[in-house]
């Protein structure tokens, strides 16, 4: 598969207007940006087309408009931060405003095109998505992947043929369903597979444990038992951190036990976290490897009594020498929150769109610039 067009490879800019997909979704209440993360990480592609005599014009989507203008995802915060830091550059109005977007439209990105010489798609998180201002543009314009999408294609793209072993992912978050895909994909290159998280009772299930009134997919355990007889060696956990009969999550004042037990849950309790013991075992685990990947909290790390495991994994991922890779979502949000964010190597902006490029090797955003005018 031949690489993507990289900025480089756009020629002489100067003077010309360049169309900049960004990935400014971040989380806004009050109308103030909680984190500024996706519009700093956007600013080497904007300085270096600005750097080369470019006029830079940047679009995004923020939220989930239904196709009309709603004053609830409104880019004005993000358009007064970008004007902080980056004042040349315009931003368009919210691209989910306009229901051309998610649908492809050609009319749509025949306007958004007009009086631009150049795209660029600097949005990864985006990049999963065939809507209209990640596939449209590069139709008809000289097209090219900024920094940060470069990035991410390189760091996730070898994590398919050239990782530095032992390989070993490390994957979280509830459901078995959401990610067989990933997992089934990794498992053709790791060397271990860690689960924890509401997924790992399915797991747990499969070999015989009882899960009480844990998150459980019972229609996916023959298939987590298909997976486990595998040849790869995927490690669950063996304790559990549980929460009781009453309890309730985020509401430590409701009455209701936390307790440390093995991994077959009473009915009427709740696996949220995995215990301290398994913690342990996974941050062996990953201080041994060469490559790791994290993808999705260990429990309920929001609720401070069931953040151990995630946590754990935190801190060991920032203590490994092994090279670390955040896979985007609540990964990263954890990271961030355990302070060691800046600690790994390197953190996706992209939760979908990281997953789906390790899964299946590309996405509709790379393969639209590759058929750019200037990428055949």
């Amino acid at each position: 598969m031949k690489p993507v067009p990289s900025l480089e490879d756009l020629g002489d800019l100067d003077g010309k207007s360049v169309l900049l997909r960004a990935d400014f979704n971040v989380p806004i209440a009050n109308g103030e940006i909680g984190d500024d993360l996706r519009i700093r990480a956007a600013l080497p592609t904007i300085r270096w087309l600005l750097g080369a005599g470019a006029s830079v014009t940047a679009c995004t989507h923020l939220g989930r408009p239904k196709g009309v203008p709603d004053p609830a995802f409104s880019v004005e915060p993000v358009r007064a931060r970008l004007a902080e830091l980056v004042p040349e550059v315009e931003l368009l109005d919210n691209l989910r405003f306009d229901p051309g977007e998610t649908a492809d439209d050609p009319d749509f990105v025949a306007r958004l095109i007009e009086g631009h010489d150049v795209y660029v798609n600097d949005a990864f998180g985006a990049s999963h998505r065939a809507h209209a201002s990640i596939v449209g543009p590069p139709r008809h314009l000289p097209s090219a992947a900024g920094r940060l999408l470069q990035r991410e294609v390189e760091v996730l793209g070898g994590l398919r043929d050239r990782p530095r072993r032992p390989f070993v992912a490390v994957m979280g978050g509830s459901k078995v369903s959401d990610k067989l895909a990933v997992i089934e994909a990794l498992l053709e290159s790791v060397d271990s597979l860690v689960v924890g998280g509401g997924m790992c009772f399915t797991f747990l299930k499969a070999q015989g444990h009882s899960s009480g009134a844990s998150l459980c997919e019972d229609d996916m355990v023959d298939t987590c038992r298909e997976l486990l007889d595998g040849p790869k060696t995927i490690h669950l956990p063996y304790d559990i951190t549980a929460l009781g009969p009453g309890g309730k999550l985020f509401d430590p004042d409701v009455p209701g036990d936390v307790r440390q037990m093995g991994v077959n849950i009473p009915d009427g309790w709740m696996g949220v976290d995995i215990g301290p013991g398994s913690a342990a075992q996974f941050g062996d685990v990953i201080h041994e490897a060469g490559t790791v990947l994290w993808n999705g909290p260990m429990g309920v790390f929001e609720d401070p009594r069931f953040g151990g495991g995630t946590g754990a994994v935190a801190h060991a991922m920032a203590q490994t020498r092994a090279f670390t890779i955040v896979g985007g979502g609540d990964s990263a949000a954890a990271a961030k929150v355990f302070g060691v964010d800046k600690e790994m190597d390197h953190v996706s902006t992209g939760g979908g769109a990281s997953l789906e490029l390790i899964e299946k090797g590309d996405l509709p955003g790379l393969e639209a610039l590759r058929g750019a005018p200037n990428g055949e």
